[in-house]
């Protein structure tokens, strides 16, 4: 039986967001150089809102891709196909010598990331990468912490972080699920 507790509303959601967004906007001066790229699929969808919000406030449009890291993953071969689904990565610019903001939902064993990390090393050779992860849950498995934090959200290894975005579920929000 899953049992799941709503810890963050629409709302909360949004400014969560907007703190991230005004740490990248500190931590990056100078936007100019700056690409984000969400991991599919939801991180896909908070790059978009953290680069429409960077618009927003400082009136400069950042470059946003989408990250398909099926083929970098250590675990697609437990999925037991040889031919994993693979959607494709769009970045809409040349990667080499960028500042990238890599935005994820969760980060949890910090493997999801180092994925990521290989898939667009594949792409190019970026100046920095930095992470973004809306919750963060800790028991990390690599050595791999984000640099952007919405939230700290300690969990037991029989719950598991249930995020929801309004483009592929209906609402935003963030719940925790136990798993007993």
């Amino acid at each position: 039986m899953i049992v799941a507790k709503e810890l963050v509303d629409a709302v909360g959601m949004q400014r969560v967001l907007t703190r991230i967004t005004y740490e990248i906007i500190e931590k990056n001066k100078g936007l100019g150089n700056i690409v984000i790229v969400g991991i599919k699929t939801r991180g896909t969808y908070l790059a978009q809102r953290i680069a429409k919000r960077i618009e927003q406030l400082e009136g400069v449009a950042v470059p946003v891709g989408e990250l398909d890291i099926t083929l970098y993953r250590d675990d697609y071969h437990k999925t037991g196909t040889d031919d994993p689904e693979v959607h494709g990565s769009k970045i809409p610019t040349n990667i080499t010598g960028k500042s990238v903001v890599l935005v994820d939902d969760v980060l949890f064993t910090g493997r999801t990331t180092r994925a990521a990390m290989d898939a667009l090393m594949a792409m190019g050779r970026p100046q920095k990468i930095t992470l973004a992860v809306l919750v963060d849950r800790g028991h990390r498995e690599l050595p791999i912490r984000a640099d952007f934090v919405g939230k700290n959200i300690p969990t037991a290894l029989n719950e598991q972080i249930k995020v929801s975005v309004t483009e592929v579920d209906g609402s935003d929000g963030i719940a925790i699920e136990s798993l007993d």
